[in-house]
């Protein structure tokens, strides 16, 4: 059992940076295709971005293409999602996510992912 566990998020204002970590725990991460979502209230969960097992390619959503980046480190089995020029509309849970096969197509569909972490929450004051 693949177990991924948030952290680093919180309130920040606009225009701000934050970085979320996603640790997992399972010795073959660098196995893994890692993706990172995120879900406002009353909205559907969103893909924002996904990495590699390598690290080596990246995709990411067009609405933080420039303001976020997504990195990993196989190494401490950890997954980043450096987040800069926050804005109100980014107040969200975000979501880290894993897989174990490595397709480009479909790592945009939340459908594609078997792990999920708990979430951690990011608030944007304007």
């Amino acid at each position: 059992q693949v177990q991924l566990v948030e952290s680093g998020g919180g309130l920040v204002q606009s225009g701000g940076s934050l970085r979320l970590s996603c640790a997992a725990s399972v010795r073959t991460f660098s196995l893994y295709t890692m993706g990172w979502f995120r879900q406002a209230p009353g909205k559907e969960r969103e893909f924002l971005t996904a990495i590699s097992p390598s690290g080596g390619s990246t995709y990411y959503t067009e609405s933080v293409k420039g303001r976020f980046t997504i990195s990993r480190d196989n190494a401490k089995n950890t997954v980043y999602l450096q987040m800069s020029s926050l804005l109100p509309e980014d107040t969200a849970i975000y979501y880290c996510a894993g897989k174990k096969t490595y397709i480009a197509a479909g790592l945009r569909s939340q459908y594609a992912y078997d792990y999920w972490g708990q979430g951690t929450p990011v608030t944007v004051s304007s």
